[in-house]
């Protein structure tokens, strides 16, 4: 994994909030450094198709894991974000113009990696007039050219300042999952997502399934930002409204002083309090716990998804 830099070099934007301290993590947080040969090999080939991953950038705690399984979650369109959420780890600024080949790169990735199931995600791209959404579609249909046996989860922005017509393109390529995350309860946008709306992101949700009534939609959210368990649930409700069908909760965890803080650390029996809570509301398929994240152990999820939207509707 690539070296971070120093919090004042990587986040500019961040240099002149205080400092938060970071608490020792917990046990039930603790992960072992990466030092496989899947590992390797998946960090070669990331490196020679030129790809950025989250994986890297937001400084995923499950890394050493799925790179070693040869999962790795791409990002696209650049490492730098038009937006400086409080609590993410990518770099803010002003980012270059869209690489035309990326698409094509990854493909040629997920076929190497063979992989049966990829999450491709982005940066916020506020600098495009579509938000990227064309960029999206190309490699949707990049990667089921090259892989068509290969399922495809994206992970969204939230084309806030762009027409509707953006999200048309994005759900037309016909993405196996369409996950955007709303990553906090509402009364900590502010604070956390202060360039998102709350209810712009769930009606996104909704609109996917209106366009696709068939695309599985996903979203998750972190605990552990100062949010109470009253907000969590209605969370919970808000996204059933929506329609949404797997929901994924884990543990914030700060990546800097110059991130939010963390307000506290979520116990594991918590975590399956929300589990247990979140699957009574209806949800095809939930995953709570202090490390999950969007693409952790995504396509076993994937495959539950399915077997169990069958089950319930019959639907395969």
């Amino acid at each position: 994994m690539r070296d971070l830099k120093i919090p004042d070099q990587r986040h500019p934007e961040k240099a002149h909030r205080p400092d938060n301290a970071q608490p020792k993590k917990p046990d039930w947080i603790r992960v072992k450094a990466p030092t496989s040969k899947g590992y390797m090999d998946t960090h070669r080939i990331m490196r020679e198709h030129k790809l950025v991953t989250v994986c890297e950038e937001a400084g995923c705690p499950n890394a050493g894991e799925c790179w070693s399984q040869g999962h790795a979650t791409m990002m696209i369109m650049g490492e730098i974000c038009t937006r400086g959420c409080t609590f993410c780890n990518v770099a803010t600024g002003r980012p270059d113009a869209l690489d035309v080949f990326e698409p094509g790169r990854v493909a040629d990735a997920v076929q190497k990696l063979g992989l049966k199931h990829v999450v491709i995600t982005s940066v916020d791209r506020d600098d495009l007039e579509d938000g990227g959404a064309e960029h999206f579609a190309m490699t949707i249909r990049a990667v089921r050219k090259r892989s068509p046996g290969t399922t495809i989860e994206i992970l969204t922005p939230d084309f806030l300042k762009c027409a509707p017509s953006a999200l048309e393109t994005v759900v037309a390529a016909k993405p196996d999952v369409f996950n955007h995350n709303l990553e906090t309860v509402p009364a900590l946008y502010h604070e956390v997502r202060p360039g998102a709306r709350y209810f712009h992101s769930l009606r996104l949700l909704q609109r996917v399934k209106e366009l696709d009534p068939t695309m599985f939609t996903k979203s998750g959210i972190m605990v552990g930002l100062g949010e109470k368990r009253a907000e969590v649930l209605q969370v919970m409700d808000d996204m059933r409204a929506a329609d949404i069908d797997f929901m994924t909760i884990g543990q914030y965890l700060q990546p800097t002083p110059k991130h939010h803080a963390v307000a506290e650390f979520i116990t594991p029996d918590a975590f399956k309090s929300y589990e247990k809570a979140a699957i009574n509301k209806g949800f095809l398929m939930v995953s709570a716990t202090p490390l999950t994240r969007s693409s952790y152990h995504a396509g076993d999820d994937f495959a539950r998804l399915r077997e169990n939207r069958l089950k319930k509707f019959g639907q395969a």
